[in-house]
């Protein structure tokens, strides 16, 4: 690499991170972050304690990304009168660390990029995950819990919080379905396109016989909403039943009746909560998931297009796939939104999603 090519590269970068900001909009960002200022200094700013710990999530997400863009800006500034100056005087060491720099610099502005497809309503929302086993019997019942404990890497490895809120275990072993709540800054913006059905194949550990099987689960995926958004339920439109948990837990836990069941009977939607110690808590928990469902509901209503919240509910079957996890004969997984692919399974299930998730967010863009 020579002064020449490392300019060229320079160049390069800089366009794209001027087209970046572009993109960001950030004129209109800064009016956004200064309404949200203001707004947070009313004196009813806290009477709505959802909202307004939404509300402070997005403007510390707007602070964040200024911050980051200055800080970006000054970078960049650095290194082209770092460029400028080997233009004269050759050093190599200067020049390979001002390379490395570089690379280290487009890969931020990469990341930078990738906020600018976190543009839609919900997408700085948190997370509410209902993963449920399909075709595959007991086999498909322990890939909901595989697919659990990756999301569950996933948010360890990007700073978010995850907790299973609910869960109904399976006949033999692994679980029927699980409900996740992801807390996070644009936890369903990254994590929306992973509704559909996912497919696993491999050798099952329940087949004597140690035959190649396939299975599939589901991934719902919906914005926690509240506030302004939040649907208006009515007190008779809601049957609610306790029953006592089936998780390990406190000295409550299987003696009380602290898990909750909600049933909303216009629409037969239902939600269970079962995490907390305290029914009011699990009730508590149940309600906000419900209100987040049924505000789903009605976006879908408005756009008359069920994936710009919800994505798009297939069967669980074969041939509705979105990605599938191959573990013999062969090690792949492959989402075929996107056709793209990798041979390392092993780090996929381990929570290294991040490569996924750009390019649905970069494809959907498109």
């Amino acid at each position: 690499m020579n002064i020449e090519n490392i300019g060229e590269e320079l160049q390069a970068l800089v366009e794209k991170f001027e087209l970046t900001k572009t993109c960001l909009h950030l004129d209109a960002e800064q009016e956004k972050l200064n309404s949200l200022l203001k707004e947070r200094e009313s004196l009813t700013f806290w009477n709505n304690l959802d909202y307004a710990m939404q509300t402070n999530k997005d403007i510390k997400s707007l602070q964040d990304l200024f911050a980051e863009v200055q800080k970006l800006q000054n970078e960049i500034s650095a290194l082209i009168e770092t460029v400028k100056s080997l233009e004269t005087e050759t050093d190599i060491d200067l020049l390979n660390l001002a390379f490395n720099e570089m690379l280290q610099l487009k890969d931020k502005v990469d990341e930078l990029n990738v906020r600018t497809l976190l543009d839609e309503k919900y997408d700085n929302n948190d997370a509410i995950l209902t993963i449920h086993s399909g075709a595959g019997g007991t086999e498909a019942q322990d890939w909901v819990v595989m697919l659990a404990r990756m999301y569950k890497m996933y948010c360890q490895k990007n700073g978010f919080e995850m907790s299973v809120v609910d869960k109904v275990d399976g006949n033999d072993a692994g679980l029927k379905t699980a409900v996740l709540w992801v807390k996070g800054e644009y936890a369903y913006g990254k994590l929306k396109g992973e509704m559909g059905v996912h497919r696993l194949v491999r050798i099952s550990p329940f087949d004597s016989n140690k035959r190649r099987h396939t299975s599939f689960a589901s991934v719902e995926v919906v914005p926690q909403i509240s506030g302004e958004g939040a649907v208006k339920i009515a007190n008779e439109d809601l049957k609610i039943d306790t029953y006592r948990s089936s998780g390990a837990g406190g000295q409550n836990v299987n003696k009380v009746e602290t898990a909750v069941r909600i049933t909303h009977i216009p629409t037969g939607l239902v939600v269970t909560c079962q995490n907390e110690r305290s029914q009011l808590q699990n009730r508590e928990n149940a309600m906000k998931i419900l209100t987040s469902k049924l505000a789903a509901l009605e976006e879908e209503k408005k756009r008359q297009n069920l994936k710009d919240i919800k994505g798009e509910l297939k069967p669980i079957e074969w041939g509705s796939q979105i990605r599938s996890y191959v573990f013999q004969p062969y090690t792949m997984v492959k989402d075929h939104r996107t056709d793209y692919e990798t041979s390392d399974v092993e780090a996929v299930m381990d929570g290294e999603l991040t490569p996924f998730i750009n390019e649905y967010l970069k494809k959907s863009h498109t």
